[in-house]
């Protein structure tokens, strides 16, 4: 099992990665979250990974953090009708302290407008999930001294909105991430506007 790379970041997009460990290139995938936290091409990284077996494919999936790869293998590993492809698609859309605030508390709404899951989807997550024993009753526990940060919950919140929208999870992640960097919004309607008026212009 390969359980992290250690090496030179050769290349990223939004999706994947591409590492270079004493010689040898290893494309991984990975969800948005992780790659905000990627350094620059050129630079060293140390990427956690989770190994997936197919039958006509061993594929990498890489996580910035043990939380974002304890979510997704959960995911994974217990949630039926969730491979690989949807666990990034859920770690793309929303941080893993929100992802549990929302199994928590049982918010089958949020956790449907994450692209590619669906009403269905998020009402078995939330049902499989809580019925893992200690799960919820952990993430309950811990949900006091790791919650959201206001400025988190308000750029989920616009991500969400730009989603419904029809516009694309990695764009409306970006523009939001961006107008936050600057400075320039902070409510959630303020940041879809002005992320709206943003990627209207094609700037």
């Amino acid at each position: 099992m390969i359980t992290f790379l250690d090496g030179k970041l050769v290349s990223a997009l939004p999706t994947q990665a591409i590492v270079d460990v004493s010689g040898v290139g290893y494309e991984v995938f990975i969800p948005l979250s992780s790659y905000d936290k990627l350094p620059a091409a050129g630079q060293s990284v140390r990427i956690l990974t989770h190994l997936h077996v197919r039958e006509d494919a061993h594929v990498l999936y890489g996580f910035m953090s043990a939380a974002e790869r304890d979510l997704f293998r959960l995911l994974v590993n217990h949630v039926s009708g969730i491979g690989p492809k949807l666990g990034l698609a859920v770690l793309s859309g929303m941080s893993v302290n929100n992802f549990k605030s929302a199994v928590v508390n049982s918010d089958v709404a949020a956790l449907a407008k994450i692209s590619g899951l669906g009403k269905k989807t998020a009402e078995r997550i939330v049902l499989e999930l809580k019925d893992k024993l200690g799960v919820a009753a952990a993430w309950e526990a811990a949900s006091a001294t790791h919650a959201p940060t206001p400025e988190e919950e308000e750029a989920n919140e616009a991500v969400l909105a730009l989603i419904a929208l029809g516009y694309k999870q990695v764009d409306a992640h970006k523009s939001v991430r961006e107008m936050q960097q600057k400075g320039e919004a902070k409510s959630a309607e303020d940041l879809v506007k002005l992320a709206l008026k943003k990627m209207a212009a094609g700037r």
